[in-house]
């Protein structure tokens, strides 16, 4: 790598520090937070809907052969509102999508038992 391009990378990355810094401090602030799940915030409830309580509703739509318009039934079962369910689900598959700890996890839960 040449002087300059290792001169503009470290520009580059000092430019960047405050954003770090900043989502740093938030990421610790929400693992502090009541209710946080051991192991941090990728793994904390979304919409009040855990991990667990996502994988049962996920599993719970096979007694409907996978018919997705009955999750919000199998969700109900669960003591889960309709309103709940769509943040929690929406919430849930983007964090499976975009963490691959929390897809892993899920993956645990839904194949055990």
């Amino acid at each position: 790598m040449g002087v300059l391009r290792r001169m503009k990378y470290m520009k580059d990355t000092v430019a960047a520090a405050p954003d770090i810094a900043a989502l740093a401090q938030h990421l610790a602030a929400q693992a502090h937070q009541p209710g946080a799940a051991a192991g941090g915030f990728p793994f904390n409830a979304i919409a009040d809907v855990s991990l667990d309580q996502f994988v049962a509703v996920s599993k719970g739509v096979a007694a409907y052969d996978y018919d997705q318009s009955r999750l919000t039934d199998v969700a109900a079962g669960h003591g889960i509102d309709s309103f709940t369910w769509e943040q929690a689900a929406r919430g849930w598959n983007e964090r499976i999508k975009a963490n691959p700890a929390v897809a892993q996890r899920f993956n645990q839960l839904y194949q055990a038992g």
